[in-house]
C-alpha cells in the first residue's frame, strides 16, 4: 500500500496548514471522546519539521519511509533518532522535538490532547 485509504482522507477531516509543523504534508485528524486526537500524515517532499512542544503525550508509528525524530536537551544539545517503517516512538509531554522527514513518508500519530485543527475554508489547505 502506498497511500492511506480514501475513507481516511475525507475533506472534512483535513488538517489546516496552520496546524502543521511540517511543510508539504497532507494530514487528516480524528477526535476521541476524551479530547485526544489521531492524525494521519503523508509527506510529499524531504523537509524538516519545526521544533515544538506539546502539553500532552504523543505516540507515532511510521507506516512508510523514515522520520528522524530530533529531541532537544535543556543545554541546547539534540538527539536524532531515525524511525523507519514499522517502528514507533513515544514523546512525553513537555519534550521539545522536531524532525526531518523523507519524501513519501506516512505516519500515524496519537495525541493525548487537541493537536490539530481542521481546514475551515479553502484558503487554508
Amino acid at each position: 500500500m502506498k497511500a492511506f485509504p480514501e475513507f481516511m482522507k475525507q475533506p472534512v477531516n483535513r488538517i489546516a496548514t496552520s496546524s502543521q509543523a511540517t511543510p508539504s504534508v497532507e494530514g487528516y485528524v480524528f477526535d476521541g471522546a476524551d479530547g485526544s486526537q489521531m492524525a494521519f500524515w503523508t509527506c510529499s517532499e524531504t523537509t524538516p519539521s519545526a521544533p515544538h512542544v506539546h502539553e500532552f503525550d504523543e505516540y507515532m508509528i511510521v507506516v512508510e519511509g523514515c522520520y528522524t525524530l530530533i529531541t532537544y536537551t535543556a543545554n541546547g544539545g539534540e538527539e536524532r533518532t531515525p524511525i523507519r517503517a514499522g517502528e514507533e516512538c513515544f514523546i512525553p509531554r513537555g519534550v521539545r522535538h522536531g524532525g526531518e522527514v523523507e519524501a513519501g513518508t506516512r505516519t500515524i500519530n496519537a495525541f493525548g490532547g487537541h493537536r490539530a485543527n481542521r481546514v475551515e475554508k479553502s484558503s487554508d489547505r
